[in-house]
């Protein structure tokens, strides 16, 4: 078996630009001619693009209809199909409309491959096939519904809880209420209706596929179905889920290391496909054993086309009538407009220029000349003015009667 290593050098040694591409189909035709299926892989980029910037592009989305069909076209279906599925999930309407596209064409001969990691929605394409081959490596996931990214089983307890506090002690109500003042109002039917929609979609596939046939097809599907559904087992919906637990509750696993032909044939275009979205703008491929592809591809500029909505082409507009320019302003007499001065003016302010440069450097004091002006300024003594005598006070002679000494 290749390693990723080996991988890794034959795709540095290609010059060509489609050397990911290539090497990758070589992998994917192998694996054809190996089990004599039809194999399509619908390989996600999300580990190598996890940012928010690709949630979009990386999820299960309505999109990815287009690959299935362009991959599809042309294959025997009586042959079946090879599902290589890595996946961390996305909208549950559009992996519904998948799992009912595979269903019509090749009905219950579908093998799912899960050369790693198959969460959320992609368990759920999972539950769709009659047998889901899996390596001690690989993982499915819960398949509860998320609605804003919380747990719609988390939501409807914690409402719940909410409830019998606040009944238990009403005071409590002021401490709950920031909390709740946070959800929509219509928030409790969303979630719930979510989770019913989750549960008859899985017990749905269960029952059209694995369990086709069988006497108690509805109770192994719906026990199944809890299982993967159940919020309080597994505490989170990221959880990892392994084949073994999995095959105790009902799926039937393959176990990849039992066909080592197999085993080498599926790592091999695992990491081919894990090379070609690690290192290209390739955010999520689905392709068949032909070559036949459709890639999502991210970082590029699309400009988008609008459709003509008039029945008749519009009449282009007028083009606006240039006006124009405005006269120059006239020149008052005597003025000569700045940067028109005739020669003979420049001439004389030339000389003019000059001739005071001259006069300046000629009355310029020389040293001798301040230092007889900084002398002359010792010597100057300031003359006081003299101060005038005071004058006496003039006597006032006493009026007549009632104005004298008293005697």
């Amino acid at each position: 078996m290749p390693t990723f290593g080996a991988i890794l050098q034959r795709i540095q040694q290609d010059s060509q630009v489609s050397a990911f591409d290539r090497v990758r189909r070589e992998y994917l035709l192998a694996l054809h001619e190996l089990t004599g299926r039809n194999v399509v892989v619908y390989y996600s980029g999300w580990l190598a693009k996890n940012g928010p910037q690709f949630f979009s592009a990386v999820q299960i989305n309505d999109e990815d209809k287009h690959g299935f069909m362009a991959t599809f076209a042309g294959l025997d279906f009586e042959r079946g199909l090879d599902l290589v599925l890595h996946t961390p999930g996305g909208d549950v309407a559009a992996t519904e409309s998948i799992i009912d596209y595979l269903r019509s064409k090749f009905g219950t001969n579908i093998r799912v491959i899960v050369p790693q990691i198959s969460m959320s929605g992609g368990t759920m394409i999972a539950l769709a096939a009659n047998e889901i081959v899996m390596g001690s490596h690989s993982n499915l996931g819960p398949i509860d519904p998320q609605i804003g990214g919380r747990p719609a089983f988390a939501i409807l307890a914690e409402f719940q809880k909410a409830r019998t506090e606040i009944e238990a002690d009403p005071k409590l109500a002021l401490l709950w209420q920031p909390i709740l003042q946070q959800y929509a109002p219509t928030l409790l039917s969303a979630a719930d209706q979510s989770i019913k929609w989750a549960k008859e979609i899985g017990a749905k596939t269960l029952r059209e596929g694995l369990f086709y046939g069988q006497d108690d097809a509805e109770e192994k599907a719906s026990q199944l179905v809890d299982f993967l559904l159940s919020h309080d087992l597994h505490h989170a919906h990221g959880r990892h889920l392994h084949r073994g637990e999995l095959s105790q509750r009902g799926l039937n696993i393959r176990n990849l290391e039992n066909d080592a032909a197999l085993q080498d044939a599926v790592l091999s275009v695992h990491h081919a496909c894990m090379l070609t979205v690690g290192n290209s703008p390739a955010a999520k491929l689905i392709e068949n054993h032909k070559g036949i592809a459709h890639v999502k591809v991210i970082g590029q500029i699309q400009v988008p086309i609008q459709m003509q909505q008039f029945q008749q082409a519009p009449s282009p507009m007028p083009l606006p009538v240039p006006l124009p320019p405005p006269a120059p302003a006239p020149t008052p007499v005597g003025i000569e407009p700045a940067g028109q001065q005739s020669p003979l003016r420049r001439r004389t302010s030339v000389k003019r220029t000059v001739a005071v440069a001259k006069r300046a450097v000629a009355n310029r004091p020389t040293k001798v000349t301040v230092l007889k002006r900084l002398a002359t300024k010792k010597r100057v003594v300031t003359k006081k003015r003299p101060a005038t005598k005071a004058k006496p006070a003039r006597k006032t002679k006493a009026r007549a009667a009632g104005h004298g000494d008293a005697g």
